[in-house]
Formats: C-alpha cells, sequence, structure tokens
C-alpha cells in the first residue's frame, strides 16, 4: 500500500504576485475549453446532417477533451484559490490514472478518425460498406475501452510503492517524477511503462502517419486543383488535431529533464495539458463548413426562441 504522503504541486512555479492573473487566465482557458467541446458534442447529436462516422468520432474526439483537460485544470485552479497546492499519494497515482487513460484513448481514436478519412479518400466506393454504424461503434468502445484498461496496469503498481524525497513534482502528476520520488525497486515499472508508451502512443502514431502518407499519396494523384483541394478539405482538421496533439505530447517527452531545462519543459507541458483540448474545437469550427453550418443553424433557433420568449413574457 502507498504510505501516508503528500506531494506538493509547483504548477507554474513562484507566482505569488500574479496569481490572480493566473487563476483568471486558467479559469478562461477552462470555460472556454468545457463550452467549445461540449458545444460540438451537442451539435453532432442535434444536427442530423452531422450524423456520419466522421462526426460521431469528432464528438466522442470533444468528450475525451473535455474528460482530459478536467484532470488536470480543477485542482491546478483549486490550488491557486486556496492556496494550498498538497495533494496525497493515492490522489496522485489517480490523476496519473485517469490522465494517462484519456490521453491513450485519444490516440487511438486519433488514428481510428485517420482510418476513417484513409476510407473516404482512398476508397471512396467502399466507405458506406466499409465504415457502417457498427464499426464506428466498435472502433469508438475499443478506443475507450484500450486507452483506459491498458492505463490500470502501472497505477497498480504504483500504489505499492512506498515515496520519499524533497515531495515537489513540477505541474501534475505525471510517471517520470513520480518514479523519482519512489524508494522502491523502479525497474520492473519503467520496463512496463515503456512497453505501455509504445503500444498506446508510438502504435497509434505510426498508424496515423501511415494513413495519411496514403491519404496525402492519393490527392496527389487527382488531377484537378478543385478535386484536389476539395479531398484535402475533407481531413485537414483532422490532420491539425492531429499535428498539434502529437507535436506537443512528443516535444514534452522529448525534451531532456535538466534543470536548465526545466522551465521550457513545463512550459511545453502546460501547452500539451491546458492549450490543445482548447485549440481542437476551435479548430473544427474554424476549418469545418459543416460544423460551422450547424453552428449557425443552432444560433438562429436560440434566436428565435429567445425572440418568440420575450414576445410571450411581454404585456399587450
Amino acid at each position: 500500500m502507498v504510505n501516508i504522503f503528500s506531494f506538493i504541486l509547483l504548477g507554474m512555479g513562484n507566482v505569488s504576485s500574479l496569481k490572480t492573473l493566473f487563476f483568471l487566465l486558467l479559469l478562461m482557458i477552462y470555460s472556454v475549453t468545457m463550452v467549445g467541446n461540449i458545444l460540438i458534442v451537442v451539435l453532432v447529436v442535434a444536427d442530423q446532417h452531422l450524423h456520419t462516422p466522421m462526426y460521431f468520432f469528432l464528438g466522442n474526439l470533444s468528450s475525451l477533451e473535455t474528460c482530459y483537460s478536467s484532470t488536470i485544470l480543477p485542482r491546478l485552479l483549486a490550488s491557486f484559490l486556496t492556496g494550498d497546492s498538497s495533494i496525497s499519494a493515492h490522489g496522485c497515482i489517480t490523476q496519473l490514472h485517469f490522465f494517462c487513460a484519456f490521453a491513450s484513448s485519444e490516440c487511438y481514436l486519433l488514428a481510428v478518425m485517420s482510418y476513417d478519412r484513409y476510407l473516404a479518400i482512398c476508397q471512396p466506393l467502399l466507405y458506406a460498406s466499409l465504415m457502417t454504424w457498427k464499426v464506428s461503434l466498435w472502433l469508438t468502445a475499443a478506443s475507450w475501452l484500450v486507452g483506459f484498461l491498458s492505463c490500470t496496469i502501472v497505477p497498480s503498481f504504483l500504489s505499492q510503492f512506498k515515496f520519499c524525497g524533497p515531495k515537489k513534482i513540477d505541474h501534475f502528476c505525471d510517471l517520470t517524477p513520480l518514479l523519482e520520488l519512489s524508494c522502491s525497486d523502479t525497474r520492473v515499472v519503467t520496463t512496463v511503462s515503456f512497453i505501455l508508451c509504445f503500444l498506446n502512443l508510438m502504435f497509434p502514431f505510426l498508424f496515423t502517419l501511415a494513413s495519411y502518407v496514403c491519404i496525402i499519396a492519393a490527392i496527389l494523384r487527382i488531377p484537378t486543383n478543385m478535386g484536389r483541394q476539395k479531398a484535402f478539405s475533407t481531413c485537414s482538421s483532422h490532420l491539425t488535431v492531429v499535428t498539434v496533439f502529437y507535436g506537443t505530447l512528443i516535444t514534452v517527452y522529448m525534451v531532456p529533464r535538466t534543470p536548465q531545462l526545466r522551465q521550457l519543459n513545463k512550459v511545453f507541458s502546460f501547452f500539451y495539458t491546458v492549450l490543445t483540448p482548447l485549440v481542437n474545437p476551435l479548430i473544427y469550427s474554424l476549418r469545418n463548413r459543416e460544423v460551422r453550418e450547424a453552428l449557425r443553424k443552432v444560433l438562429r433557433k436560440a434566436l428565435a426562441f429567445t425572440q418568440r420568449s420575450q414576445q410571450f413574457c411581454t404585456p399587450a
């Protein structure tokens, strides 16, 4: 069992003079992230034109982003508000578990979405028969299930560890700082985490990369500029999301954890954990015509309902 132990989450460091500013900034980012991603889920459910596998996957991606950001930001906001930045070992391991589970599920879901775009562009005549609603449901369920099940292994090891040391963790509860603070033998969990990292990160990344190599090759074979633009527009939003997600993720874990690069690593971690869920709904709303049109319909209906309500409440 984990010994009774608490960690100090350093968060953004010693910023006591800017605490109010950082709190308001993070609160605004979290609010926009939640509203943006929940709005996409609502649009996908409410608009019949978005009842396709591609937008079904998008709705699940936004659901993942909502949960993903909620594992980090509420605790960070509470520490700014109360001044208490301590977290128990159990709480830290739980945060790591859910963060890992949602991130891994997102890796698999992005791979599924790239496969969906591959079928739509490279196999258009077979798309309807290959990407059925049953297949879409199975692929989505597998992404969530594999992500969660695979990320129960390392936390189960950590729950048996004893911790000692300076008790301080940069930004949020990640595996590397927890292993550095452990007094137990970490060789087994290090090996297991390396294998899981390959399965949950590199395998979906390589699959996504291979899918887009095939997609780009197919687009380049289209003879007309208009045809190439139309084909690329169906996957440009997803390609942008994949680039932002994997770009920040790989950068965070490729930057050496040296004292000289600690602040740089913290900046990349902040972008990866906080800003990535924020930009995804912005990318899809700005670059995707169907999502923009669905949003206009919802806004028109909301405006019409507000006007009717005002007319009803106004006395004759």
